[in-house]
């Protein structure tokens, strides 16, 4: 891949993360599936995670989707009794949300079943390697986009 390796010999930062990514994306699809989850429902439950109640724009900006986009994926997940969506008391326009005990067997579920699937692919690292990649990649996920941009 000419034109993506710096100066030091590595490829740039993109150039390894986004094909990986497409790869774990593609692992993940088969559990999913068995979970009669899409993946934007599965973002749904983990954006949800234990909070109490997300109103639908902020879990919508949270987790990188359009709010109109999400609404059919909010319908599915609150018909199977996975999410609740109730009016914000203080905003009777706005819908919070929250994981119903369903939701949260679902979504650990799902969790597991890609986690033992990615410690397949962890376990070709040494465990050192392993461990300082995982904290390295959890450090680099928390950070804002702004400080990622350089913006």
């Amino acid at each position: 891949m000419a034109g993506n390796t710096t100066s030091e010999g590595r490829p740039d930062l993109a150039a390894m993360i986004v094909p990986l990514g497409r790869a774990l994306v593609a692992a993940e699809l088969p559990v999913l599936r068995e979970h009669g989850l899409a993946m934007w429902a599965y973002a749904v439950l983990l954006g949800l995670d234990d909070e109490p109640v997300r109103t639908q724009a902020a879990l919508a900006r949270d987790i990188g989707a359009d709010k109109t986009r999400i609404i059919g994926v909010l319908d599915d997940l609150a018909e199977r009794g996975l999410i609740r969506r109730q009016p914000d008391p203080a905003d009777r326009r706005a819908r919070v949300l929250s994981l119903t005990p369903a939701g949260r067997r679902m979504r650990d579920a799902v969790r597991s079943a890609i986690q033992q699937r990615e410690e397949r692919l962890l376990a070709r690292l040494p465990e050192e390697d392993r461990r300082g990649f995982l904290n390295a990649l959890q450090a680099l996920a928390a950070l804002p986009p702004s400080e990622i941009s350089g913006d």
